[in-house]
């Protein structure tokens, strides 16, 4: 975004909060440090976030981002009219698969996990709700990049690039295209080890009558259980039903 249409007093306290999450708490030497600014800078941005409620002071001057932002998180994820609509329906995929079931949507170019459910078989992953990851990466980015408009690919691809994550990350545009174009002739996309060593995932978008995809639903698992029998043949089926289901109660809700 241009700095002409920005409040750098703003930017700022946002680079902070960010900073005070990914770390899970620092003290205003710390931070002063990281984001090159003065400590008087920061000890203004911090009192004033701190008056506000959204963030705390610790023990030992360490500051914590505050409870205040879950309020808004939970609201801004039941804004998101896929969120309810698709909740019981990944609970009940995870059941039957046995796996981990998974929620994300698109926002800023980037991808949001909005929902999780988990099997008494699922591994343990990072998959928490707000979590952000490339879309390129993961199954269900690339099913909502295979339902977008390839001038909006290509400038998602321009603003984040194609990071590897992974010895099995796409990360050549033209191959990446190639895979969303087989996505969306079969319906569904694969991801194996795209993001994390070790992990498999089958995914397909959800979208609205019109073709807009909202969102997108997943099937993750360990290799060693997501044999291609599994991944390419099963799980798909699987996934396509619950899909038929949302996008069935999206429609018509």
């Amino acid at each position: 975004m241009n700095d002409e249409t920005t409040v750098k007093t703003t930017t700022k306290s946002l680079r902070i909060v960010e900073l005070l999450h990914e770390r899970g708490g620092a003290g205003i030497t710390e931070i002063a440090d990281r984001l090159g600014l003065s400590k008087s800078t920061v000890y203004k941005h911090l009192r004033t976030l701190e008056a506000e409620r959204y963030v705390f002071k610790g023990s030992g001057d360490v500051y914590y981002v505050g409870l205040r932002f879950l309020r808004l998180g939970v609201g801004a994820r039941r804004q998101r009219r896929i969120y309810e609509t698709a909740k019981p329906e990944i609970q009940r995929l995870a059941e039957e698969s046995g796996e981990m079931a998974n929620l994300l949507v698109e926002e800023h170019g980037r991808g949001i996990f909005l929902y999780r459910a988990d099997s008494s078989r699922a591994v343990n992953l990072d998959t928490h709700a707000g979590r952000e990851v490339y879309l390129h990466t993961t199954a269900m980015g690339k099913a909502i990049l295979a339902n977008l408009p390839e001038q909006r690919v290509s400038e998602i691809i321009d603003r984040h690039g194609l990071p590897e994550m992974t010895d099995h990350t796409i990360t050549d545009r033209d191959v990446l295209f190639e895979d969303l174009d087989a996505t969306a002739e079969r319906g569904w996309a694969v991801d194996r080890e795209e993001r994390l060593n070790g992990l498999c995932c089958v995914a397909t978008a959800i979208t609205d009558p019109d073709g807009t995809p909202l969102g997108a639903i997943s099937v993750s698992g360990p290799r060693s259980r997501l044999k291609d029998d599994k991944l390419l043949d099963e799980l798909p089926e699987m996934i396509r039903d619950i899909q038929n289901v949302i996008e069935l109660n999206v429609a018509y809700e």
